[in-house]
């Protein structure tokens, strides 16, 4: 695909830019540690052998980009579409809500909160991917957001979730204000993903000041047998 805008390529921009030491790489292809996750891209020299290659000595691996085709000698195992959305500033508004840096002593927990709520892909590692904040109710850990991917003028708001059991106090708008408004006082554009289909979220991030731009799709691919 030709892509001349770096989010048209996130993955591969970020993992040849500011997330370079994550990167893991066979031949044309390039992913990140799978610790962290699982998105990985092609170069323009990339061969079928080096994605099977890869794949086979790191563990299923994800395209992420829009037009996203499967390579030869790998098999579908999850698709996902998505929609890109992205702000350059942030809608005002919302109450204030009182919220901790998060640290790597709280990953375990930070992980266990997303596998519940499956805000998406999380690893044993990801929230080193960039900061993450967080709302805590008596000492338990009930939301949280930070950012993933980073590239040379764009970083991402990711890993947004709240506890079932503590929805409608607006954590997660007040932590994506908060994270975004980072992102964005340091000169960077905001992005986010959102799943094609989950009107309500697309419509609440609307709210917040991001607009559509691209629709990728999220494929998981494995070995094939």
């Amino acid at each position: 695909m030709s892509s001349n805008h770096p989010l048209d390529r996130a993955v591969w921009n970020a993992l040849r830019s500011r997330q370079a030491p994550l990167a893991i790489r066979e031949g044309g292809v390039v992913r990140f540690d799978p610790a962290y996750a699982t998105f990985a891209a092609a170069g323009p020299d990339a061969r079928p052998e080096d994605w099977a290659a890869l794949a086979a000595a790191t563990g299923r691996v994800a395209l992420f980009e829009a037009d996203a085709v499967v390579p030869q000698g790998l098999v579908e195992v999850d698709r996902i579409d998505c929609l890109q959305m992205v702000a350059t500033s942030l809608s005002a508004g919302g109450q204030s809500v009182g919220f901790e840096v998060l640290h790597d002593a709280d990953g375990p927990e930070m992980l266990a909160l997303a596998t519940l709520t499956q805000p998406g892909p999380f690893f044993s590692k990801t929230h080193r991917l960039g900061p993450f904040i967080g709302i805590r109710r008596r000492g338990v850990l009930v939301a949280m957001a930070g950012e993933r991917m980073t590239l040379d003028g764009f970083s991402e708001v990711s890993g947004v979730c709240t506890h079932p059991d503590h929805r409608g106090h607006g954590y997660a708008g007040a932590l994506m204000r908060a994270v975004g408004q980072r992102i964005l006082d340091r000169g960077d554009t905001v992005f986010l993903h959102a799943r094609i289909g989950h009107t309500a979220t697309i419509a609440f991030y609307e709210t917040l000041g991001f607009r559509p731009r691209i629709t990728p799709s999220y494929v998981v691919m494995d070995v094939a047998s």
